[in-house]
């Protein structure tokens, strides 16, 4: 029996990975209450587990899943004794008879994402709500990449919810007129969904896996219904720059790997190829965002390493231009250390002691150890490589600043 449970549990969680976010849309946008969705949808993995090992597994897991879903909302819907409830059961059993529903954008978890950025909700809340309900996170983690406490996470999500259900906001994409006022925060979302599953580089937490593969290809969905979009080419650019180099980002061993020492035989030189295609289609658009910036930031560092040249002078601009498109923690450490790398780490260590609210973050102190080694200050160096490795969880990240990977190369 234990064996059947441990059964039933890869399953349930394959489910989860796989399809959380369509069954919370599907569900969501035939009640417009999030929160419910979720709650009927956590009661149906609930009896998953009690129920697979018993009968075993289904032929369809998801749909099993779907179903029982649908029911418990049923359920539900049916204390309530309201008619707009009993509506929303009865939309809700059509779907059941009849999956092959109809959908401009193709996949119902692109229309939610759309839902969670609209203009009632507010702006600090729309991209981690996307992250929960579209793709499963939970608050303490999309917390930790806003850099914000899991309460306060917590209850921007609750009140997100609430303001959907409340507002009762349209479960619909929204006209081309309007599409383009909530862009911003979809591409940020799917983003930030990506950059989530990049800092699990061992793949060692399982409700990660596969997610950034997930975030890709809502990345080329939005890039398919947005053609003529140049933000949504460079989200696309910028992703596939990144997820071409991630099989040599660790050594065989599980030491983290730089960028200038990775073996480029890793490369995937196709996934480069498409992600330069996108850039410069992009480009042609004559209209420069956020994330075209950042593929052309990555597609310069990946001509630095092919090359052996050194581009620092167009890499300051590049991040000069980033900081005004999106001034972001993440952002201004990365410049900070481009104007070291530059030749003026004096600038860059004052750049970093005016980032606000930095101290807890680990790329800022990674950041401050190379910057202080670049100015010749080896002692500030090690002092910031040790407080980075007391920030990390993982052991390669650890072990680099202590093995003093802040000097770099030959350099």
């Amino acid at each position: 029996m234990d064996g059947e449970r441990r059964a039933a549990a890869r399953e349930a969680e394959a489910a989860a990975r796989s399809s959380y976010g369509k069954l919370v849309a599907i569900l969501a946008s035939r009640t417009r209450d999030i929160a419910a969705a979720e709650d009927a949808l956590a009661d149906a993995f609930a009896a998953a587990l009690a129920q697979w090992p018993r009968d075993g597994i289904p032929a369809n897991p998801v749909g099993w899943l779907m179903t029982v879903a649908r029911r418990s909302i049923g359920h539900a819907a049916g204390r309530r004794r309201t008619a707009e409830a009993a509506e929303s059961v009865l939309r809700m059993l059509d779907d059941e008879r009849d999956e092959a529903r109809p959908d401009s954008f193709g996949d119902d978890r692109l229309a939610l994402m759309f839902v969670c950025a609209h203009p009632a909700i507010e702006g600090e809340a729309q991209a981690p709500l996307m992250l929960q309900t579209v793709l499963g996170l939970d608050a303490e983690r999309i917390a930790a990449s806003f850099l914000v406490s899991g309460a306060t996470m917590g209850q921007r999500l609750v009140r997100a919810k609430r303001k959907i259900r409340d507002a009762g906001i349209a479960f619909a994409i929204p006209d081309p007129g309007e599409a383009p006022a909530r862009i911003g925060a979809v591409l940020s979302a799917i983003y930030a969904a990506y950059g989530t599953a990049w800092e699990d580089v061992t793949g060692a937490d399982g409700k990660l896996r596969d997610l950034a593969t997930e975030a890709i290809w809502l990345a080329r969905l939005l890039r398919q219904l947005l053609p003529d979009d140049p933000e949504a080419m460079g989200l696309l650019s910028l992703m596939l720059h990144c997820q071409a180099r991630s099989a040599a980002r660790r050594s065989a061993t599980g030491a983290f790997v730089p960028l200038d020492a990775q073996d480029m035989t890793l490369w995937s030189r196709s996934m480069i190829a498409e992600a330069e295609a996108h850039l410069r289609s992009a480009a042609r658009k004559a209209a420069p965002g956020r994330f075209q910036t950042e593929a052309a930031i990555q597609s310069l560092h990946a001509q630095q390493r092919m090359t052996g040249q050194r581009f620092t002078e167009p890499l300051v601009r590049l991040y000069d231009a980033l900081a005004r498109f999106a001034p972001t923690t993440g952002v201004l450490v990365a410049r900070a250390v481009a104007h070291a790398e530059n030749g003026n780490p004096a600038a860059a260590l004052a750049e970093l002691d005016q980032i606000p609210d930095a101290a807890r973050y680990q790329p800022f102190w990674a950041a401050r150890a190379r910057v202080s080694w670049l100015s010749g200050d080896e002692e500030a160096a090690w002092k910031s490589a040790r407080t980075a490795a007391g920030l990390s969880n993982d052991p390669g990240v650890r072990a680099f600043p202590l093995a003093g990977g802040f000097r770099g190369r030959g350099r």
